[in-house]
C-alpha cells in the first residue's frame, strides 16, 4: 500500500516542526545567558533593584482619571448631574490620591537613591510616602486653578479656530487642547520637584499627539496651538497670555554650555519668552534663552530666529522668491 503524496507532505512539515524545536531548546538558553551577562557589562539601560520604579501604565491611567475629573461628562462616565457628580469624583479622586501617591513615593526614593554604591538598602518606601502624601495633596489642591486655565484655552481654541462648531468639539476632539491639558498636570507636578512621572505623562501625550511640551515649560491663560503636529516647547520656555502657535512651531535651545569636564551645565534658560498676544505661524523656529517676542508681535510661516529678539507689535516674515508661470509644452500632434 503506498502513501498518497499529501501524507508525505504532513510527515515531512511535522520533521521540520520537530527539528525547529530542537534547534531553539538548544540555542535559547545561551542566548538567555548571553543578554543577561550583559546586564552586568552595560549596566546604565537596567534596573536590577529591589525598589521598585514607578509604573508607566499606572501614571497613564491616573491622567486618564484626572482628565476625568477635568472634563466631567465628556468622557468615560456619561449622565452625570449636579446630585451624583459629588460621589463620582469623590471616589475617583481616593483612588487617585492613593495611587499617586504610592507612584510619587517610589520616584522620590529612587531619585534619592540614584548616585548611592548599594541603593535600596538604607531606605523603605515608607520613609518617602509621608513627603509623597504631601505632594500629592498639594497638587490635588491645584485642580480646580487648572480647570480656571482650561477654560481658557478651550474658549481660545473656540475663538480662534472658524473651523470649530462649538466647544464642546474642542474638547472631545482638538489635540491641541489635549496636550494643554497634560502639560498642565505635569507642570504642577513639575514644580513640585516630583522626579520621573511629569516626563512619563508628557512624552506619552507626545506620542498620542505629536506635540512635545517639556513639563517644565510655563505657559499662560488662553493658549491655542492649532493642528498641532511637531510642536516642540522646551523646558525653560515662558509663554505669556493669549499666544496662538500653529504646526510644526519650535520653541528651542540653540546650544548647550558645558563645563570644564564637558558636560552639559543644566538649570540654565535655554528657550525663548513668548509675551502676550503673539501669534506664530507654521514652521517658525525660535531660538535661544535670550530671545524675546514682544507683545502683539506676529512671526511668519518658516521664520528662523536664534538669539534674535523682536520689540512688541512686530511683524516678522520671509521674503520669499517670486513663483514663475509658464505655459506648459504642448503635445505633440501626429
Amino acid at each position: 500500500m503506498t502513501r498518497r503524496p499529501n501524507t508525505w507532505r504532513v510527515i515531512a512539515e511535522e520533521r521540520s516542526i520537530s527539528m525547529r524545536a530542537e534547534d531553539q531548546a538548544q540555542r535559547l538558553p545561551k542566548i538567555v545567558q548571553a543578554v543577561v551577562e550583559s546586564y552586568n557589562r552595560i549596566g546604565t539601560i537596567n534596573h536590577l533593584r529591589p525598589c521598585p520604579l514607578p509604573s508607566t501604565e499606572e501614571v497613564i491611567a491616573i491622567t486618564e482619571d484626572l482628565k476625568e475629573v477635568l472634563y466631567p461628562g465628556y468622557r468615560r462616565r456619561q449622565n452625570l448631574h449636579r446630585q451624583n457628580v459629588t460621589y463620582y469624583v469623590g471616589d475617583l479622586l481616593d483612588s487617585v490620591c492613593e495611587r499617586l501617591t504610592q507612584q510619587i513615593a517610589r520616584a522620590l526614593r529612587h531619585e534619592a537613591e540614584r548616585d548611592v554604591d548599594t541603593p535600596c538598602q538604607n531606605t523603605s518606601p515608607e520613609d518617602f510616602l509621608d513627603l509623597a502624601s504631601e505632594k500629592t495633596l498639594a497638587f490635588l489642591d491645584r485642580l480646580p486653578e487648572i480647570r480656571r486655565l482650561l477654560a481658557t484655552d478651550v474658549q481660545a481654541a473656540y475663538d480662534g479656530d472658524p473651523a470649530a462648531k462649538s466647544t464642546d468639539e474642542v474638547i472631545f476632539c482638538y489635540p491641541g487642547l489635549e496636550a494643554i491639558t497634560v502639560h498642565r498636570l505635569a507642570h504642577e507636578l513639575y514644580r513640585l520637584n516630583v522626579p520621573l512621572i511629569p516626563r512619563i505623562m508628557s512624552e506619552r501625550t507626545h506620542s498620542r499627539t505629536g506635540i512635545d511640551i517639556h513639563p517644565g515649560a510655563r505657559i499662560g491663560a488662553s493658549f491655542f496651538i492649532d493642528h498641532g503636529t511637531g510642536v516642540v516647547i522646551g523646558e525653560t520656555c515662558e509663554i505669556a497670555d493669549n499666544v496662538k502657535i500653529y504646526q510644526g512651531v519650535t520653541l528651542g535651545a540653540v546650544s548647550f554650555p558645558k563645563d570644564e569636564q564637558g558636560r552639559i551645565i543644566r538649570g540654565q534658560k535655554r528657550h525663548p519668552t513668548i509675551e502676550e498676544n503673539v501669534v506664530i505661524y507654521a514652521n517658525a523656529t525660535i531660538l535661544g534663552g535670550q530671545t524675546v517676542i514682544g507683545a502683539n508681535s506676529v512671526i511668519g510661516a518658516s521664520v528662523s530666529l536664534m538669539n534674535e529678539s523682536v520689540p512688541p507689535g512686530t511683524v516678522v516674515t520671509v521674503e520669499k522668491p517670486k513663483l514663475r508661470f509658464r505655459e506648459s509644452a504642448k503635445p505633440k500632434t501626429a
